[in-house]
């Protein structure tokens, strides 16, 4: 199947929807293909994401499953959208599916051992961070990153806001990030978001947790609303990010994020350490 990195969420979505309802009429790729006209690679490629295939294409393929006419309409509005371009790829600055899965999901769960999440970073901490990872961009290039990734936050305020719980390792928060008045800045501003956003869980999971699977490095968990399209996850490494589409990947990443959140401080603890920190 082709990678995430190359798959809108509405074009992955809709090609799960194809291969289901091929299925659900009892034909083989081979039939279905014959009876529309087509070679079995055409509509393999439709099955498996490798082509968005155009509403009129769509209405063709539903109309010989016989998709009744809600469901028909939908679909052929779902080949409409998936092709288009998200309000990031605009920016210049974003690659890969990564702000696409985070846009669309429902629910996202984060673990960072070592760096605040960048959904709940200062521009000064974002700034320190992406010059120490990218210094090759220049200040130009860098503050373009830096624009792009505080745009991103607006996700947690839209009217359709997913749910975002955070876990964030103690080194997180301890370590210092551009200057102690930065970090001051950036414990203030994770307080301050997880007291007044009814959709953001934060936790801590501090030193004394000792060994915890949540050793293994930072990944991120992504949900949606259609149960049709399967969760997704991203782990990151020095070396970039790789993503998890199999259920049973997704399934033991998520158990190990409920494992990291049973060992960390609870929100109310989380919350009372990050306003103590930031004083200090």
């Amino acid at each position: 199947m082709a990678s995430v990195h190359s798959l809108s969420v509405r074009a992955r979505r809709l090609a799960t929807e194809l291969k289901g309802l091929r299925e659900s009429s009892g034909l083989s790729v081979e039939q279905a293909a014959a009876q529309l006209g087509w070679s079995y690679s055409k509509l393999n490629r439709f099955e498996n994401g490798r082509a968005i295939p155009p509403p009129k294409t769509v209405a063709h393929i539903i109309d010989l499953y016989g998709v009744p006419d809600g469901k028909r309409d939908s679909l052929i509005r779902l080949a409409r959208d998936a092709g288009e371009r998200g309000w990031w790829e605009d920016l210049g600055v974003f690659t890969g599916s990564y702000v696409g899965l985070e846009d669309a999901a429902s629910f996202i769960r984060s673990w960072q051992p070592l760096l605040i999440p960048g959904l709940l970073q200062t521009e000064d901490y974002a700034r320190a961070v992406i010059r120490a990872g990218l210094p090759h961009l220049g200040s130009t290039g860098i503050e373009k990153r830096v624009k792009a990734r505080i745009a991103r936050q607006t996700l947690l305020s839209r009217p359709d806001a997913p749910e975002f719980h955070a876990i964030v390792g103690a080194a997180a928060l301890r370590h210092e990030v551009g200057s102690a008045a930065v970090m001051r800045e950036q414990l203030r501003k994770i307080e301050e978001i997880a007291r007044k956003r009814s959709n953001v869980t934060i936790q801590v999971l501090p030193f004394t947790a000792g060994a915890s699977i949540g050793l293994e490095g930072a990944f991120t968990h992504f949900e949606f609303v259609e149960a049709i399209d399967p969760a997704v996850s991203c782990i990151e490494d020095i070396s970039g990010e790789k993503y998890v589409e199999s259920a049973e990947g997704n399934r033991r990443i998520r158990l190990a994020f409920d494992r990291i959140g049973d060992a960390a401080l609870t929100p109310e603890e989380s919350a009372a350490l990050l306003a103590d920190m930031s004083k200090e």
